[in-house]
Formats: C-alpha cells, sequence, structure tokens
C-alpha cells in the first residue's frame, strides 16, 4: 500500500499544483476530498500553464485515474469549462472519476454568497463568492442537491424546485436581493448533467480498490490548512476540511490507509483575504516578495499579503496533519534579499508563544519573534542537486529542517517541473 496525501501546510497558494503534478506521474489515482473551484492549482508544463480547479492535477498524464471525490463540493458548469479548455489543449479527459455523493453548487448559492458577503460590510470574510459556503451549508442542513440527485432528472426537478422557492425567500426577504428563476435554472442545468452522467461513479469503490490493490494513491489537497472549517483561524476559514483528516472523509477512506503526509511549505507566508497574520509586511520587502513570488491568485487574481517564514504556524499545522516530510516551495523567490527571517515565536505581552492560539484577539495583539539569517544573490533556477545551492540557501533550508524537526525532501526553485531538487523520494 503506497499512499500519499499532500497538504498545504500554511494559508493555501504554497505551490502544492506543482508537486501534485511531479509526484501525479508515479501515482495510479490522483484524488480531491474537498473544497469546490474556490481553490487552484497553477501547473506548469513547458510552456503551457494550466490553471485548474475542480479537476485534479493528475489530467496532464494519460494513464492517470482522477477522481472527484465526495467531500467536493461540485459546479457543474465550472467543471465543463475546465473539460473545454483541456480537451482544446490535446488533453485526454476521459479519466475522471466524480462521486455521485458529491454535492452540487447551483446558481442560487452563488447569488446568497455575494449577497451574504456584501451585507456584512466591513466583517466580510473575504469569500471567492463561487457560492462554496452556502453550498456546503445545505450539505449541513441536509437539503442539499448530490449528484446521483442532479443525474436523475426527476428527483432534480424536484428537489430544485423546492430549493429555489425556499431559497428566494432568504434572498428576498434576508438579503434584499433579485430572487432566480426555477425553469431557466431548470433548463440550463438539466443539460449540464447529461454531459457530466458519464463520468459519475461510486468512487470510494475506486479508491479502496486502488489502495488494497497496492496502487500508488496520491490525495491532492486544496487551500491550506490554516483556512481548515475546525482548525483554521475562523472565521477566515473555508468551509471544509482541507487537512490530511479531511480525506478519510471525503474520499472514504479509512485513517489507516494513510502512509505519508507530506507538507507544502512556501519559502515564506502568503495569505488571500482577511484574517491575522503575525508575520505579515507592508513595507518595500513584502511588496519585493509579492512581485518576485507573482503573488495574485489562480483562481480570483487577488493581490496576495506577503511575510516571513512563521515556523509557529508550521508547527501547528505539522501537528494538526501528521506531516511527514516537507516541500519547501519558491526558495528562488527569496533571491537578492540581503537578510532573511524566520519567526520562531510570537511575543504576547510579556509572555512568548510558540503554540497557534485559537483566539484571534489573541493573534492580533502578538508580535512576531525573528531570527535573522544570510540571504544569497546567486540564481538558483538552473540548479540540479541540493549540494550545489548557495551555502546560505543551504543553510535556510536546513534551519528549518531544525525548526521543525522535519526532513525537507523537495526544494522547488522554479515554476517548471525540471525545476525541483528531490532530496528524497517520497513517494
Amino acid at each position: 500500500m503506497s499512499t500519499l496525501v499532500i497538504v498545504g501546510s500554511q494559508w493555501g497558494d504554497e505551490g502544492k499544483g506543482k508537486v501534485i503534478d511531479y509526484l501525479s506521474k508515479k501515482a495510479n489515482v490522483v484524488v480531491r476530498g474537498q473544497g469546490g473551484n474556490n481553490a487552484g492549482h497553477t501547473v506548469v508544463v513547458g510552456d503551457k500553464k494550466y490553471a485548474l480547479h475542480l479537476i485534479p492535477s493528475g489530467i496532464l498524464y494519460n494513464d492517470t485515474v482522477n477522481v472527484i471525490g465526495n467531500g467536493v463540493v461540485f459546479d457543474p458548469k465550472g467543471f465543463l469549462d475546465e473539460i473545454k479548455n483541456l480537451t482544446e489543449a490535446g488533453i485526454d479527459v476521459s479519466n475522471i472519476k466524480i462521486s455521485s455523493r458529491a454535492h452540487v453548487v447551483m446558481p442560487y448559492h452563488k447569488v446568497i454568497d455575494a449577497l451574504s458577503e456584501e451585507k456584512k460590510g466591513e466583517e466580510k470574510i473575504g469569500t471567492t463568492k463561487k457560492g462554496i459556503g452556502p453550498c456546503y451549508m445545505d450539505k449541513v442542513e441536509r437539503s442539499g442537491i448530490r449528484i446521483c440527485d442532479f443525474i436523475d432528472d426527476e428527483v432534480f426537478k424536484e428537489k430544485l424546485k423546492r430549493q429555489v422557492e425556499h431559497k428566494n425567500i432568504i434572498i428576498k426577504a434576508v438579503y434584499q436581493g433579485e430572487e432566480v428563476d426555477f425553469e431557466t435554472i431548470y433548463n440550463e442545468y438539466s443539460e449540464y448533467a447529461k454531459l457530466i452522467e458519464k463520468y459519475v461513479t461510486d468512487t470510494t469503490v475506486v479508491v479502496s480498490d486502488a489502495v488494497e490493490s497496492d496502487k500508488k494513491v496520491l490525495f491532492e489537497g486544496a487551500q491550506g490548512a490554516l483556512l481548515d472549517v475546525d482548525l483554521g483561524t475562523y472565521p477566515y476559514v473555508t468551509s471544509s476540511h482541507p487537512i490530511a483528516g479531511g480525506f478519510t472523509i471525503g474520499s472514504g477512506i479509512g485513517p489507516n490507509k494513510i502512509n505519508h503526509v507530506l507538507g507544502i511549505v512556501k519559502a515564506y507566508t502568503t495569505r488571500v483575504g482577511k484574517g491575522p497574520f503575525v508575520t505579515e509586511l507592508f513595507d518595500k520587502t513584502g511588496n519585493d516578495i509579492r512581485t518576485a513570488g507573482h503573488e495574485f491568485g489562480t483562481t480570483t487574481g487577488r493581490p496576495r499579503r506577503c511575510g516571513w517564514l512563521d515556523i509557529v504556524l508550521i508547527n501547528y499545522s505539522k501537528r494538526i496533519n501528521g506531516i511527514t516530510s516537507i516541500s519547501l516551495m519558491l526558495l528562488d523567490v527569496l533571491t537578492g534579499f540581503e537578510k532573511l527571517k524566520i519567526c520562531t515565536g510570537y511575543k504576547y505581552g510579556e509572555e512568548v508563544i510558540t503554540n497557534y492560539p485559537a483566539s484571534l484577539k489573541v493573534l492580533d495583539k502578538c508580535e512576531p519573534i525573528y531570527e535573522e539569517l544570510e540571504g544569497w544573490t546567486e540564481d538558483l533556477t538552473q540548479i540540479e542537486k541540493f549540494e550545489d545551492l548557495p551555502e546560505n540557501a543551504k543553510k535556510y533550508v536546513k534551519r528549518i529542517e531544525e525548526l521543525t524537526k522535519l526532513p525537507v525532501t523537495i526544494v522547488s526553485i522554479g515554476p517548471k517541473r525540471k525545476q525541483t531538487i528531490i532530496r528524497e523520494e517520497v513517494f
């Protein structure tokens, strides 16, 4: 049995897509287990760039089975747009499997998402307005429409009618918004259902059979651990569980089926939207990191907030995910900085904190305790061996290993597949 979970160790956007793509060539099955098309992976192959949102990154390998698990909230329109783009690029999309148990994102979810965010005013969370949260709300409320309902026209029509009636009351009475039309949605989405039906199956069987037959199964995380609805910086989180444990529910396997957890760590820290960020930089250095790292969202295009690497956060992520090794991403972005800083603790009043607090009130008052390291000016992007990295770059990586007590098994020094240094095989 060879299974590997890849998780974002910060707030997402760590570069998971590249690592997933790199390791997918070894995988027989790649699985998405949570989130929706509010997440995004950018994969660079040669001179081509692929922005994937719902479809697993294994799609770029012809023999890899790509599973969209039951924990995902599925936007049919977004999915079909991705299928169209991939097909036009000459990518074979026949190896996609969609869980019959996944919930469907409907137009009223997107309307309510946007209206709710607008109503919050200054307290807005920073949602992508893709309808993800409201879809998960329906799931928990037990009123959602699953894929198995969606592709059964009789069931879909009945459930949709009830939902549109109910949602229009909310849209009109709570948000003073414009009602959605049942016939318009039904006519459009019933056509989508026909187009996706060929991909639908019981993916819990697909994944279980692959694990039991000793195939290599890669569980592809979306977003990041600090966006977990339970363990992240609540309420500035997503609506699902982007931690390693989320895959046991989101893909229908037992926790004893997971062998390894690879934590994707950006060589600095970023986040999109609101919420606490202890090491955030508001000066020229922060802007220089943003520019050098092209730190703008794959899905939203929003500029990301940037700051120094936060070890308090990484060690928290290590604990809640059971991380066994680290893939350090975008090390090349730090080239040219005379001094680098790593946050090793937080100062909270007279107290030093090394465990990540739950309280946003506490986090807002925390100040980073930094350790300073020497930077480097040499170009990293053509280097093939870890030993050939500049001495200060190696020291930076080794210091991260010391502070996290985890091996850095992969070092990324550029966006392309070949710009990856493998120090130890993890899959």
